[in-house]
């Protein structure tokens, strides 16, 4: 094993002295297929026993990280959970690796569970996402100013090249988490980003990745997109804003039965985008339209067009269904003098468990009964927009 260059209590309290700057990096793990780890956090000593494994790993790599300070979080996480808007997960370990007192440093610190707890919540990966194909370990080097950019330089360059993890720590891995690895490398927090675009971009999900690009890295930078089938998006201010489905397809062309296939498509996308943007933490709302309110809550995207007029029959609840996909859409509507339907609002639940809340909503907002009358499709009414039935239901 390569011998550590650990500091002196003097060499600390000069390095504390200093202004540090931290480098975030992380050890990837790639299970055999079929496989996953028994547990998603390690225990203080657990972590403390791969901290010094890894220190040799990266000391053989760059011999210049023995002047920085190594932290590492004993916990396995999911891309989704550590790329979020203020990388939550690594500022929560660059805190707790500055606030470790004077005189008890050296160039190494862990953090495990204990208790069955994560010193921070942040650090606590979650159950809904264990079973991804790659397990991820946060590390972070903290560097003093003078020192930061050149380290920054050589992970860059050698993490993408020759960052293999060494036997010993792959070794003490799979035996300690009961699995086996195929690959164990450390990679750059720019790698995990260019790795997690490029996987965006495989399943046709590349306008995702703008957006959240923009919110990780340029959070004070509006951007706009388009998705695939031509809905837009927009992310400002911590969020991102997508075009009502129902405003999409009232700019299409295509004949009715046409569009009521293409809005079943471009509410799937939606509900794509509302799963992956809720992984990574990053708000959903539509976009507010003219004569339009827009709002949004408990996983649901609700869209208000028009008030309820006297004049009409009381609203009722109809829910607008595409084969595969369930219920789409929820509208509001009103039936006046000689069956023509007036609709007040239109709902869409991304995810099957928003449609409760949302029904819900939609009667205590109007008034009514909690009844949903189910279409077994989608209907269009005589302008090709998304409507209610001009007939009463039997």
């Amino acid at each position: 094993m390569v011998e550590l260059h650990l500091f002196t209590r003097s060499d600390v309290s000069h390095v504390e002295a200093q202004t540090l700057l931290a480098l975030p990096i992380v050890l990837a793990l790639e299970p055999v297929a079929g496989e996953s780890a028994s547990r998603m956090t390690l225990s203080r000593d657990e972590a403390a026993q791969l901290a010094e494994l890894v220190a040799a790993d990266l000391h053989t790599l760059m011999p210049q990280v023995g002047e920085a300070r190594l932290a590492l979080a004993g916990a396995l996480f999911d891309q989704v959970e550590l790329l979020r808007p203020g990388f939550p997960v690594w500022a929560t370990l660059d805190e707790l690796a500055r606030r470790v007192p004077r005189g008890q440093l050296e160039n190494v610190v862990a953090f495990g569970s204990h208790g069955g707890h994560m010193p921070a919540q942040p650090l606590e990966p979650s159950l809904v996402f264990a079973d991804g194909p790659m397990r991820l370990l946060p590390l972070s080097l903290l560097a003093p100013v003078a020192l930061a950019g050149e380290l920054s330089e050589l992970l860059e360059i050698h993490l993408v090249g020759r960052g293999e993890a060494g036997t010993l720590t792959a070794d003490w891995l799979m035996r300690t988490l009961g699995i086996r690895l195929e690959h164990v490398r450390y990679l750059s927090r720019n790698d995990l980003l260019a790795l997690t675009c490029v996987q965006y971009e495989h399943v046709n999900l590349a306008p995702l990745w703008t957006l959240l690009e923009a919110a990780l890295l340029t959070p004070q930078h509006a951007e706009s997109t388009m998705s695939a089938r031509g809905l837009n998006l927009q992310y400002a201010e911590g969020k991102v804003l997508a075009q009502s489905p129902a405003q999409w397809l009232a700019a299409q062309t295509d004949e009715v039965t046409q569009r009521a296939h293409a809005f079943a498509g471009i509410v799937f996308e939606l509900r794509q985008y509302a799963a992956l943007l809720d992984a990574h933490q990053l708000p959903l709302l539509l976009q507010p339209a003219a004569q339009m309110e827009a709002e949004a809550g408990a996983g649901y995207l609700l869209e208000t067009l028009a008030a309820v007029e006297s004049a009409y029959e009381p609203p009722t609840l109809f829910a607008h269904e595409a084969p595969g996909l369930g219920v789409v859409a929820l509208t509001v509507a009103q039936r006046g003098n000689g069956g023509a339907a007036r609709a007040l609002a239109h709902g869409y639940p991304p995810q099957p468990q928003a449609l409760g809340p949302l029904l819900a909503l939609l009667a205590d907002r109007y008034g009514i009964a909690a009844e949903l009358h189910a279409l077994g499709r989608i209907v269009l009414d005589e302008y090709g927009l998304l409507g209610a039935p001009a007939t009463a239901l039997h």
